[in-house]
């Protein structure tokens, strides 16, 4: 039969793999179930293979980092690669595929340099300077085009790279002004270095010379003149880099040292850099680490997983933490020194530094990057530098304006508080300003007048003139919660005339009402402006979005210090409560300040939290650094300004309540216009009204845009709101529950539950499930009953049988079929349609007698109602001929799957996806049977007519291809079957994710192909992954996981590991007896296991108990297979060998 290279390379996308022997093995197979939706998938194509430079040089960037904060600069060493050095044989590049997930703050550069050994020349001392030099020039180069002079850098460097970072941190810090001055910026940039391998000195009596000749003994045999080079030139070397030990305390500094011996050109192994080399002693602030890796791979790492990895990149994790705030208070120094050596003084417009207007925290952390960003909106650049930092009530925004204010205070001459809620508000902080300008300089007339005469607008011009002084340039004003903004129309007016009286006043009306703030800005073109607000509508300046805190130890920080609790971390209760605070400072704050005061565990608040949480919040004591108080009541203000600009916002916000809160898009909306109030069809009608209802809630800082474009497949964006707005709007908006609301939600949800058919269909699916997950609790708590409207419960259950959610899926069945009983009786269709799904479920679920009776109610009740050529009765024929193949009988399964394909092509047509399942299914029964080529002729057919109804990435259509990677590995062409099977699990984890069934399945035929293959390490962690995701998602007795249970006995076999073996098949078959019952003889995987462990006995000499299994097994295969099938044939001679073993 021809393997057809055709069809295959348009099936991976990709070049095939090689592959070793084969041995055969039975896998477990899928079938596909018409008449509900099957699980979904995506491809993945290869990317093609780009021509690369031999030996690429100078800085790339591989990653630009997040809002980035600090630079992180690889350096390989000899004969090394910009790329290569740093990327396992797997072809993970840990700076690239790693580094990024841990540190997404970082931009990460690799630096390249010609070091190739075979020029004797090119590894001179000389040489190695030259190419220092170089590596600042290029470091230069690159941040000033990117800003970013200032910003913080950590070195990783590999072996000789070290001795190349040393000498280009030492010409750095001997540049002087006047002569490559911005080669000074690294060295005080420069936080940290990591030395990987690198020889710094002789040791145990082996001379640095020695050691330069070990490193380059790698790549070159003895008698290369590199090695004379290196010897000849090692003093020299010694000498200038003696040059480093003044300037290495500026640094943190981490000597890594490998563990293991390398492989030379000499064909020996050595210890290449041992560790009283690559370890300085006594340096300040340095610590060793030990790779457990050779020199050469103590670069290289395959995974998260690494120990390697996780030692490095948690150093570095530390390290750019720390790293920002170390930084700047260099820069400031070098400012102030500067300053001083030019003589500015600023003595006529100094004010003493005061944070009375604020209340602060006195613990404030993490947030290293937007005080980054506020320093380079306001602290770089001459003219008037206006920054906005904008974000929900509670996240901290004014707090880190105090944070910038401490941080930066010998920057500016004066810094000023104004509390910009209203205009009142405004008014007498600027009346306060005076006072402090005229406290300070009592001889400036125009303020004097102001104060004396208590008028709040006088002093409000008094105050902005001072700051226009041309003279007067390094003040900072601070507005501080400037949340209610009128913007609109021009901005020449001054400020509203007030009334004579107190410098206090009162709010009056004025209070709650917005106003423009342009008009009490400075005018001069000098000086910093900082503005908070939950307003995003601010635009006055560079706008600084401030979101979450994204580190769990931050907000772990957080609640240890306003608790007064420590070592969180070991506590799973408070790292939960962390996890369901989601990085709100405010609400952290609030959780601290209870635990604080009462002796309640986290895990008890954490209980209290999502019971009671109106009554919890109530209960806490107010936090005097929060000018609201409670968590409870911060964002009232922001919902009584939405309301009164967008009653149909304010609507949308409480509807919202009844969703999940993230991820709310126009589309599951509309599906329920028709059913809704006034209100949500003006909302719906059209994706304008939408998106105007939206913009209201995101101006005010409660939802934002959070459904990145490819996540969301073909529909529109989706909004979220944080996970706490979203209590305030279940208890605070809600507290008394809207049954209206809630059925509204319901339908909208289960409406929009798309059919398998759909392209791209699992995109949605994965959108929906928090939504659903909201709908099956208030269904649960019966907020809201669905009498009369059980089609939402099919809905969510089909919902939740493609994601693999099975209990949650018959949870919501049952309920639906109660429902449908109640309402329209047992024989009625839809009756019959749930009766189905629920015999698809617990066939799922490995209870396969529950199955059976499910589908045979629903067969019967079809035939009398619809009649027996009826698609959906034949959508019951198939599965039955599904669960007959999972039960071993296979003959009633063939007649069962050739009646409904007969039906389907009758009734519908051949290329129809219906009949396409049912070609599948048969292909999947003759594989069983040992019919190869009518299998693949089954498998391309279905096939063929998946891709051109469904798509390639359809995951019925990955499903098919799967069934062919199974039937290729059958066959003993393994490399093939490898790509496929790579080609689908990435599809699989993608679509479905880690845990679903379906990419379990995969992963567990990856395991079957490895070990057929011999790489017995690999198929073991295929299968141990495959395992656990089958325990936790199926169960440790459902059928699909004991076919894994059997996988990894055979895999002990081959190992050796006998007893580990024998465990594995008498758990597998105690399994299997469990849920098939007298079935369990006739179950095709469940004999593969009876066989197995018949085998082992043979080979442990416990003839008497193998006898027993082969009996067992060879009556089953006939009963299953017949007397001429080859499965039968080959079960018979065993038990002859045993015969004449025992003999």
């Amino acid at each position: 039969m021809s393997s057809r290279p055709s069809r295959l390379s348009r099936l991976l996308h990709w070049p095939r793999s090689r592959s070793s022997s084969t041995a055969p093995h039975t896998t477990p197979q899928s079938d596909e179930t018409p008449g509900t939706s099957t699980p979904e998938a995506s491809t993945t194509s290869a990317a093609p293979v780009a021509v690369s430079d031999p030996c690429p040089q100078g800085l790339e960037i591989v990653t630009e980092g997040i809002n980035p904060t600090v630079d992180i600069v690889a350096v390989h060493g000899l004969n090394g690669h910009r790329d290569k050095t740093w990327t396992a044989s797997n072809g993970v590049h840990w700076l690239r595929d790693l580094l990024p997930h841990d540190i997404p703050h970082a931009r990460i550069f690799c630096w390249g340099y010609d070091a190739n050994t075979h020029a004797s020349s090119r590894v001179s001392c000389q040489y190695l300077y030259d190419h220092a030099r170089t590596l600042i020039s290029d470091l230069c180069r690159k941040r000033k085009l990117s800003d970013s002079i200032e910003r913080p850098i950590i070195f990783v460097a590999h072996s000789l790279g070290g001795i190349v970072v040393k000498s280009a941190l030492i010409h750095s810090d001997a540049a002087r002004r006047g002569a490559l001055e911005e080669h000074r910026s690294i060295k005080t940039s420069t936080y940290g270095v990591v030395f990987m391998g690198t020889p710094h000195q002789g040791g145990n009596g082996v001379e640095l010379g020695r050691l330069l000749v070990n490193v380059a003994s790698l790549f070159v045999a003895a008698d290369d003149r590199i090695l004379r080079h290196l010897e000849r030139d090692s003093e020299w070397l010694q000498q200038q880099l003696g040059q480093y030990g003044p300037i290495s305390g500026d640094f943190v500094t981490k000597f890594a040292y490998e563990q293991y011996e390398t492989p030379t050109a000499f064909g020996r192994s050595i210890m290449v850099v041992p560790r009283a080399s690559a370890v300085v002693p006594g340096q300040a602030d340095a610590e060793p680490i030990v790779i457990h890796a050779d020199h050469t791979n103590m670069v290289r790492y395959t995974s998260q997983g690494d120990s390697g990895y996780n030692i490095v990149s948690e150093h570095l994790r530390i390290m750019a933490r720390a790293a920002p705030e170390e930084v700047r208070r260099r820069w400031e120094a070098e400012k102030r020194a500067d300053k001083a050596r030019l003589g500015t003084s600023d003595a006529a417009f100094a004010i003493g530094f005061s944070l009375s207007e604020i209340s602060e925290v006195h613990h404030f952390v993490a947030r290293e990057e937007e005080l980054a960003r506020i320093y380079k909106g306001l602290g770089e650049g001459t003219g008037k530098r206006v920054a906005v930092v904008h974000g929900l009530g509670g996240m901290g925004k004014t707090q880190l304006a105090v944070a910038y204010t401490k941080r930066h205070r010998e920057d500016y001459s004066a810094v000023f508080w104004l509390n910009a809620r209203d205009e009142t508000s405004l008014k007498q902080a600027f009346a306060r300003v005076a006072d402090r300008i005229l406290r300070e300089h009592p001889s400036v007339v125009y303020v004097r007048d102001a104060v004396e005469s208590r008028d709040l607008n006088q002093a409000v011009q008094a105050v902005k003139r001072w700051l226009d002084n041309s003279k007067n340039d390094r003040w900072l004003v601070i507005y501080d919660n400037y949340d209610n903004p009128r913007l609109g129309g021009g901005g020449n007016g001054g400020p509203n005339e007030g009334r004579d009286g107190g410098m206090e006043g009162d709010g009056g009306a004025n209070a709650d009402k917005g106003y423009d703030i342009r008009p009490f800005l400075p005018d001069a073109h000098h000086g910093a402006i900082l503005i908070t607000t939950r307003s995003s509508r601010v635009t006055v300046g560079h706008r600084i979005p401030l979101g979450k805190l994204k580190d769990l130890e931050d907000s772990l920080e957080i609640l240890a210090h306003s608790s007064n609790r420590h070592d969180l971390r070991n506590d799973t209760a408070a790292v939960q409560l962390a996890q369901e605070l989601d990085g709100l400072p405010l609400a952290l704050s609030t959780a601290g300040a209870y635990l604080d005061n009462v002796a309640t565990t986290f895990a008890e608040y954490l209980e209290i939290y999502r019971k009671s949480w109106l009554r919890l919040q109530k209960t806490t004591p107010g936090l005097i650094s929060y000018e609201d108080r409670a968590l409870y009541s911060t964002w009232d203000i922001s919902y009584a300004q939405v309301e009164q600009q967008n009653v149909t916002s304010a609507m949308l916000l409480r509807l919202w309540a009844y969703f999940g809160n993230e991820d709310l898009w126009f589309e599951l909306l509309r599906g329920g216009h028709s059913s809704g109030p006034p209100w949500f069809r003006e909302l719906t009608e059209d994706a304008l009204g939408f998106t105007e209802a939206v913009r209201v809630l995101c101006d005010y800082g409660l939802v934002e845009a959070d459904t990145p474009a490819n996540e969301r497949g073909t529909e529109s964006r989706g909004y979220g709101m944080h996970g706490c707005v979203h209590s305030w709007t279940v208890h605070v908006l809600n507290e008394v529950r809207d049954v209206e609301m809630a059925q509204l939600v319901m339908r909208c949800v289960g409406l929009h539950v798309p059919p398998a058919t759909e392209r791209g269909y699992w995109v949605v699916q994965r959108r929906l499930m928090q939504h659903a997950d909201r709908c099956l609790k208030m269904v649960m708590d019966g907020v809201c009953t669905v009498e009369g409207e059980e089609w939402i419960l099919h809905s969510l259950g089909n919902l939740y049988m493609d994601r693999g959610r099975l209990s949650d899926a018959e949870a919501v069945y049952e309920r639906a079929l109660r429902g449908w009983e109640k309402g329209l009786g047992p024989e009625h269709t839809s009756t019959l349609d749930t009766v189905n799904n629920l015999g698809n479920l617990y066939k799922d679920q490995g209870r396969l007698s529950d199955a059976e009776a499910m589908y045979e109610r629903a067969l019967q009740g079809k035939e009398k109602a619809l009649g027996p050529e009826h698609t959906s009765t034949l959508d019951t024929v198939n599965n039955l001929g599904n669960l007959y193949k999972d039960q071993g009988r296979l003959s009633d399964a063939e007649a069962m799957y050739e009646r409904a394909l007969q039906g389907y092509e009758k009734a519908l047509e051949p290329e129809h996806t219906s009949t396409l399942s049912t070609v599948n299914n048969l292909g999947l029964l003759y594989k069983d049977q040992g019919r190869l080529s009518d299998a693949e002729a089954m498998y391309e057919r279905a096939l063929r007519g998946k891709e051109k109804a469904l798509g390639l990435d359809h995951m019925s259509t990955l499903s098919t291809v799967n069934n062919l990677g199974n039937l290729y590995m059958n066959q003993g062409r393994l490399s093939d079957a490898e790509a496929i099977y790579k080609r689908v699990l990435q599809g699989y984890e993608k679509a479905l994710g880690l845990g679903h069934k379906s990419t379990l399945d995969t992963v567990n035929d990856l395991g079957n192909l490895y070990k057929n293959q011999g790489r017995l390490s690999d198929a073991e962690a295929m299968y141990e992954r495959a395992l656990r995701g089958k325990e936790k998602a199926l169960g440790p007795d459902h059928t699909s996981t004991l076919d894994t249970v059997n996988n990894l006995g055979n895999l002990y076999m081959n190992q050796g590991r006998l007893s580990d073996a024998e465990a594995m098949y008498e758990r597998a078959i105690r399994g299997y007896e469990k849920v098939l019952g007298h079935d369990v003889n006739f179950h095709p995987p469940a004999l593969n296991t009876i066989q197995n462990l018949a085998i082992l006995y043979t080979q442990l000499r416990n003839i008497f108990e193998a006898r027993v299994l082969y009996v067992r097994c060879q009556a089953g295969v006939k009963a299953v297979f017949g007397v001429q099938h080859e499965r039968y044939q080959k079960v018979s001679r065993e038990l002859a060998l045993l015969d004449d073993f025992d003999q």
